[in-house]
C-alpha cells in the first residue's frame, strides 16, 4: 500500500538497517543466476535450471516469534522487545562482516495498494535472492524507493537458545522480520507477507491464504478465491483449467471492505512432489523452464552435471518446491486487482465423512473458515505432516488474534452479499469413506475437484439439504461418474457398507470437537460458534 501505518520507534539496533561489508543491490537476474550456479549445493537439472539442496526442508513454526511485550495480543508465541533487540544486535554485527544481496520490490501490483519491501540475504545464499526477485513486483525505477517492510535474512548465523538454534523474529510495529539459521526460501516469502497481513487487516480488509482464478461461464467471467493450507491443493486448483480459466494468484490475496480483490505476488512458490505434465500441465510447464528455481527436488546425478529430475522421490522430502514468474504462464492475469468475488472455496485435505463439496451459508462459511480443518503435509514440517490439524483461516501467517480473522470474514461476507451474493463452498481434497490407506477410503482426485469447480462456475450442480450438518451436499455434478457419487454423499456410502453406526459416531465427535474448538477463541462471534 502507498502509505501503510508502520509505527516508528526511536532509532535503535532493532530498526536501524544493518551495514554489510559489501552490498549488491538489485542485481540483474542473469547475474543472480551466475551466483546461484556457483553455490556448492546447486545442481543444474535436465531442464537447464538449478536445484538447491538445502538444510531446512520446511518453515520453522517452533522457531517463529512475534515481537511483543503484550503476548495476549497474539495467538502465536512471542518474545519480548528486549530479546528482539539482542537478536538484532547479533545479526547486525554478523552482517557487518558479510557480503549481502538486497532485493527491492512490491507486494501488490496496483499503485494505490502496493507495499514496498526490501529483502536482504547473504550472498552465500544467492538462491533466496533469485527466488524472491521472481515473486516481487519490480519497480520501474529504484530511485527514491523506500521500503515500508524489511526481511533481514542470515541463513548461516545460529541463534543460540532458540529451537534448533533458529529464530524468525517478527516485529510488526517496526515492519521488520529477522531470520537466523534457516536456508528455506519460504521464510523470505512469508516474512514479507506475514507483516503485510497486519497492514491489510488494519485498513479494514482481510488477508487470505488463497489462490484466485477467473473462469468464463454463462457469458461472463466468474471470479473465485481458493482458500487452503499449504498442501491442500490450493495451487493445483488455481491452475487447473475449466472453461479456459486464467490464474490470477496462487497463494495470498486481500479481500478489501469495498469488495476488491488485491493480488500480492508476480510469481509462484509451488510444491513439486508428484508433479506431472498430465495432471498439472501449467505448473509443470513453468517449473521445467530454464529460469525457474527448484528447492529440495530429487536429482539423479552427482556433482554439478545436469541431472534427471524425479518429482516422485520422497526419500529426501515431499516438500520439494519451485519458484517461477507468472510470465512463464502466458494465460495468467498479470494485473491481479479485481473488483469483486463470485465464489469462495475453502479447501481441506480431510478424511472420513467430509464430502468432496458442500455449499455453506454465511455463518457456516465463517465457521469452517475458522476451523481450517485439514491433514497436515510436509509443507508444515515433520511435526505437522500426516496429522489432523485445525488452522484458523487456513492461514498460519496471520500475526495477531485468530478470532479477528473469523469475525472479519463474516463481516465482509455480509457486506459483499448486500451488493451481490458470494457463494461459499467447502471442498475436501483428501479422502472419503475412511482414513488414508484404508480399504474403504476413496481419494478425491484432481479430476474430481476440477469437475466440481466447473460445476460451481457453471451453476450446474444439483444440491440437497444435509439435515445432520446443515449444509447442502451435491446429488449430481456434471463430469463425475456414477461410481464417484460416494465422494459427494459420504453418509450414503457408509450406509451402503453397513457402517451407519460408525458414521454417526464420527459425526457426533466432529460436532462436539468443532464447537469446543470455536469456543476456544474468546470474542469470536456467537453466530459462528452456533453454526456448527
Amino acid at each position: 500500500m502507498a502509505s501503510p501505518n508502520v509505527p516508528v520507534a526511536a532509532p535503535d539496533s532493532v530498526q536501524t538497517p544493518p551495514r554489510p561489508k559489501a552490498l549488491i543491490e538489485n542485481p540483474d537476474p542473469k547475474d543472480l543466476r551466475d551466483m546461484v550456479a556457483a553455490m556448492p549445493n546447486a545442481t543444474k537439472t535436465e531442464f537447464g535450471n538449478y536445484n538447491l539442496e538445502i538444510k531446512v526442508k520446511a518453515r520453522s513454526k517452533a522457531s517463529t516469534y512475534m515481537v511483543s511485550d503484550t503476548p495476549e495480543a497474539h495467538s502465536d508465541q512471542t518474545i519480548t522487545r528486549a530479546a528482539a533487540a539482542k537478536i538484532a544486535d547479533a545479526q547486525n554485527e554478523y552482517i557487518s562482516d558479510q557480503t549481502m544481496i538486497a532485493i527491492d520490490g512490491y507486494i501488490g501490483a496496483g499503485e494505490s495498494t502496493r507495499t514496498p519491501v526490501r529483502m536482504m540475504v547473504e550472498k552465500a545464499n544467492a538462491n533466496i535472492a533469485a527466488m524472491q526477485q521472481q515473486l516481487y513486483f519490480t519497480p520501474s525505477d529504484f530511485q527514491g524507493f523506500e521500503p515500508h517492510l524489511r526481511v533481514i535474512y542470515t541463513p548461516n548465523l545460529k541463534a543460540d537458545g532458540y529451537p534448533n538454534d533458529r529464530v524468525i523474529a517478527v516485529d510488526l510495529d517496526n515492519g521488520i522480520t529477522r531470520v537466523l539459521n534457516s536456508d528455506y526460501f519460504g521464510e523470505s516469502k512469508k516474512g514479507g507477507l506475514r507483516m503485510w497481513n497486519k497492514l491489510i487487516y488494519d485498513r479494514g480488509g482481510l488477508p487470505l491464504h488463497a489462490g484466485c482464478k477467473v473462469i468464463p461461464a454463462a457469458g461472463r467471467d466468474k471470479i473465485g478465491l481458493i482458500i487452503g493450507l499449504s498442501g491442500t491443493g490450493k495451487t493445483t486448483t488455481t491452475f487447473t483449467r475449466q472453461n479456459n480459466s486464467r490464474p490470477v494468484q496462487d497463494d495470498f490475496v486481500a479481500l478489501l471492505d469495498d469488495g476488491r480483490i488485491i493480488g500480492t505476488e508476480n510469481g509462484c512458490f509451488a510444491k513439486t512432489f508428484g508433479l506431472t505434465a498430465e495432471t498439472e500441465p501449467m505448473i509443470y510447464h513453468a517449473v521445467t523452464q530454464e529460469t525457474a528455481y527448484l528447492e529440495n527436488v530429487s536429482i539423479k546425478s552427482s556433482g554439478k552435471s545436469s541431472g534427471k529430475v524425479d518429482f516422485f522421490d520422497s526419500n529426501y522430502t515431499e516438500n520439494g518446491r519451485a519458484t517461477f514468474p507468472f510470465s512463464l504462464m502466458p494465460d495468467a492475469i498479470t494485473t491481479p486487482n479485481l473488483d469483486h468475488v463470485d465464489f469462495i472455496l475453502i479447501l481441506n485435505r480431510n478424511q472420513d465423512i467430509i464430502p468432496a463439496v458442500a455449499k455453506l451459508h454465511s455463518a457456516q462459511a465463517a465457521a469452517f473458515f475458522m476451523l481450517g480443518e485439514t491433514t497436515g503435509t510436509s509443507a508444515g514440517g515433520s511435526e505437522e505432516a500426516g496429522k489432523a490439524l485445525r488452522v484458523p483461516g487456513t492461514n498460519p501467517f496471520f500475526p495477531t488474534l485468530h478470532r479477528d480473522q473469523g469475525n472479519r470474514f463474516l463481516e465482509l461476507l455480509a457486506q459483499q452479499s448486500a451488493k451481490k451474493p458470494v457463494d461459499v463452498y467447502l471442498m475436501n481434497t483428501g479422502w472419503v469413506g475412511g482414513l488414508r490407506g484404508s480399504e474403504t477410503a476413496k481419494k478425491v482426485k484432481i479430476g474430481h475437484s476440477s469437475a466440481i469447480v466447473q460445476g460451481i462456475a457453471d451453476d450446474s450442480i444439483k444440491w440437497q439439504k444435509d439435515d445432520l450438518f446443515g449444509y447442502d451436499i451435491a446429488t449430481d455434478v456434471p463430469g463425475l461418474k456414477t461410481e464417484d457419487g460416494d465422494l459427494l454423499q459420504p453418509r450414503r456410502y457408509y450406509e451402503s457398507g453397513g457402517r451407519s453406526e460408525l458414521f454417526g459416531k464420527i459425526a457426533d465427535r466432529f460436532k462436539t470437537e468443532r464447537r469446543e474448538h470455536l469456543q476456544s477463541f474468546p470474542g469470536l462471534s456467537s453466530d459462528i460458534i452456533e453454526a456448527v
